[in-house]
């Protein structure tokens, strides 16, 4: 993308960071509103900001996106530019799964072991949270409304404006994770909220999640550069939120840490054979980003 360049690029994929974060503080931040009522409340305030934040990004990256050209029938490659796509679309899916499977293979033995152990009361407290999944507004946000605005905003929108101006695939999927992670710079907000909050406990909770959001900005970004589907890192990431970190010791004994190891290892030989482009695309044209959107035409 001529026009743009990688410093104007970089740029909009900042302003985009920016956009998502300030609307989505905007009700307290900037129009000063009260307080809401309950969490419940607060929540659905975030849920409405976080679907206006995203929609105004789209529409940023794709005038951006548009702009090097007239021809009104490019519109009809924003979609797959995006990773909204039908081709392969279960394939993507299913490697997206196993692959953040095998990450989690420690604990998933671990609530395994513990559903056996206790599974006449396991197996009605998950009945129970199976239930209450769409009356849960919390769910709601973990599994539903952050995955999809995050991932179409920082995924989605980001990656093909930095795979148009001429960035490397390599260096986007170490770039655009920074924008991610400087993105969750949200919650020192909440500091302020907690006056009983230690400085060092929470610059460590920080720092521990940053770290997090940056290893899992790399990897969703690597699936969707690799697979050119959206779905990819969005599964990945509501993985990711519903197990939380991955449990590497427990007190079920070792094998737990020997199934997380085996599942890391697992996840490092089989990353690279179940994510080639050429399992998830009819065809790439030879251009260097996988939707052909920089294919002249």
């Amino acid at each position: 993308m001529e026009t743009l360049g990688k410093w104007g690029a970089t740029l909009a994929c900042v302003g985009m960071a920016a956009v998502y974060v300030v609307t989505l503080h905007s009700p307290t931040l900037i129009f000063r509103r009260p307080p809401p009522i309950s969490f419940n409340h607060f929540l659905i305030r975030r849920f409405i900001c976080a679907v206006a934040a995203s929609l105004l990004c789209i529409f940023l990256s794709a005038v951006l996106l548009l702009s090097t050209s007239t021809a009104t029938s490019e519109l009809t490659y924003l979609l797959p530019a995006y990773g909204v796509r039908a081709d392969h679309f279960w394939r993507a899916v299913g490697c997206s799964f196993s692959l953040t499977c095998l990450m989690y293979a420690g604990s998933l033995l671990h609530k395994s072991i513990e559903l056996w152990t206790w599974r006449s009361a396991a197996v009605s407290q998950l009945c129970a949270f199976l239930l209450s999944l769409p009356s849960n507004i919390s769910a709601w946000r973990n599994l539903v409304v952050a995955p999809i605005t995050e991932e179409l905003v920082f995924r989605a929108c980001m990656i093909p404006l930095l795979l148009c101006s001429g960035f490397n695939p390599r260096t986007i999927v170490f770039l655009c994770p920074v924008f991610f992670s400087l993105s969750h710079l949200n919650h020192l907000f909440e500091f302020d909220s907690q006056k009983d909050c230690y400085v060092v406990k929470f610059s460590l909770a920080l720092g521990v999640q940053l770290v997090y959001t940056m290893v899992f900005g790399s990897y969703a970004s690597f699936l969707f550069v690799r697979t050119g589907h959206i779905v990819a890192p969005l599964v990945a990431h509501i993985v990711c939120n519903f197990m939380g970190l991955p449990v590497v010791y427990s007190k079920r004994g070792l094998i737990v840490s020997l199934a997380s190891i085996a599942g890391v290892i697992g996840f490092i030989w089989l990353l690279i054979p179940l994510t080639v482009p050429a399992l998830y695309n009819s065809t790439t044209d030879g251009c260097h980003c996988w939707q052909g959107y920089c294919t002249p035409r």
